[in-house]
């Protein structure tokens, strides 16, 4: 590596550093003038180096953005300085409801009310208030619904980097989904299967 990209290397690091938060990697290259691949060419090298030597932090992917964060082996270490983080009290309900939400997304609260055959006001309100779901936009639609999708922080509670990493749903649940999108849209029965479907992990 040149002196001029172990400096652009450390410019990242420190810019990352500073924000505490998730960073798109398009600001980060326009920071150091590279393009993004270039970008995540250093982003990588920064990470390999924590790795190698056993860091306390890390570099993490959250879709087009990145964060420096904890090193996850150390978790355990820093709950003897610290309180340990609130936990996710994820019922039945709302861990169906998010479910939909990141399958199916955008979507509206009726949607997700159709799909589980049940209001799911005080449900997606309560996945508002914990920043796993958000609103996204509008429908074109009568009275503009709000549509809803998956955030930042959901990516990182279940460790994925984006929404493509998401397990394949199980048949059940993606023939349900694939039922109500068929009656929204006025289509006819959709065929084909998926061999050997994961049921969903979150």
């Amino acid at each position: 590596m040149t002196k001029a990209d172990s400096r652009k290397k450390s410019v990242l690091e420190a810019a990352l550093f500073t924000m505490g938060e998730s960073v798109e990697i398009a600001k980060l290259a326009e920071l150091i003038e590279e393009d993004e691949t270039k970008t995540r060419k250093l982003l990588d090298a920064l990470k390999q180096e924590y790795e190698e030597r056993e860091g306390g932090m890390t570099i993490t992917e959250l879709g087009d953005s990145v964060q420096m964060c904890t090193a996850p082996k150390y978790y355990e270490d820093l709950l003897r300085l610290v309180k340990a983080p609130k936990k996710y009290n994820l019922t039945e309900a709302i861990l169906e409801t998010l479910s939909i939400v990141a399958y199916k997304q955008p979507v509206t609260k009726a949607e997700i009310d159709k799909i589980r055959g049940v209001s799911c006001e005080h449900v997606v309100n309560h996945l508002i208030e914990l920043d796993l779901i958000g609103e996204v936009g509008r429908k074109e639609a009568p009275g503009r619904p709000i549509l809803f999708g998956t955030t930042e922080q959901f990516l990182r509670s279940f460790g994925v980097k984006s929404l493509t990493d998401l397990p394949v749903l199980g048949a059940d649940t993606r023939a349900r989904f694939m039922e109500e999108a068929e009656r929204e849209a006025g289509l006819e029965k959709l065929t084909g299967t998926e061999e050997n479907p994961v049921t969903v992990g979150v």
